[in-house]
This record gives structure tokens, C-alpha cells and sequence, in this order.
């Protein structure tokens, strides 16, 4: 299976949070690496944006890169902070809420 990393700059050292930029009223996303075993995407949310709750086939593994964000899985509510991770089981309902700007890195092993 080919993996390859894209949209983003090789052999350097990288911020993450960088590499994605926020815009007023909307989710941003960007996607560095995609296959049937793997995802990799890095978001951005203003305040108040979300993401409305849906299923994943995959476990999805979100680190907080910057600011706070609230997670609801399964009913449950986690709030995380930069340098914070959560993994949302495949399967279970899960959402995601700008509790104010933050940005993630979003992994989901399929």
C-alpha cells in the first residue's frame, strides 16, 4: 500500500499548527496523507464551529495543536487543550465543537 505525505513541506522542520490557517465562520481542513489504511488531516475551527456528530469506520486519534476544543464521543464530553489527545473508538458517534479557536491533527487508523 502506498503512503505517501502531501500539501505540506518535506525535509524541513515544520510548526503543524502553521500549516493550517483559520477563517472566520468556517472549519478549515487540510489533507496530508490519505489511503485505505490511513488519514491524515490537520483542521482548523473558529469559535463556535463544529462538527455535527457522525461515525467513523476507523479510530480517530485527535491531538490538540492549539487552543481548546470540546469532543462529545458516545454521549460524553471531554474539553482539550494543547499537547492534549483523545482517541474516538471506530464506530461510536462522535462530535467535535471550537469551544474557542484551536487547531488538531487528526489521525484515523482504518
Amino acid at each position: 500500500m502506498d503512503i505517501k505525505i502531501k500539501n505540506i513541506e518535506k525535509s524541513a522542520i515544520l510548526q503543524l499548527k502553521d500549516e493550517v490557517q483559520y477563517q472566520d465562520g468556517q472549519v478549515v481542513s487540510k489533507t496530508l496523507a490519505q489511503n485505505q489504511a490511513v488519514s491524515l488531516t490537520l483542521f482548523a475551527f473558529e469559535k463556535g464551529e463544529e462538527i455535527s456528530t457522525h461515525e467513523s469506520d476507523g479510530d480517530a486519534m485527535v491531538t490538540i495543536l492549539e487552543g481548546t476544543g470540546k469532543f462529545t464521543v458516545d454521549d460524553k464530553e471531554f474539553i482539550l487543550g494543547q499537547g492534549k489527545t483523545i482517541i474516538m473508538p471506530a464506530n461510536i458517534p462522535h462530535a467535535v465543537y471550537g469551544q474557542e479557536r484551536f487547531k488538531m491533527l487528526l489521525t484515523v487508523v482504518f
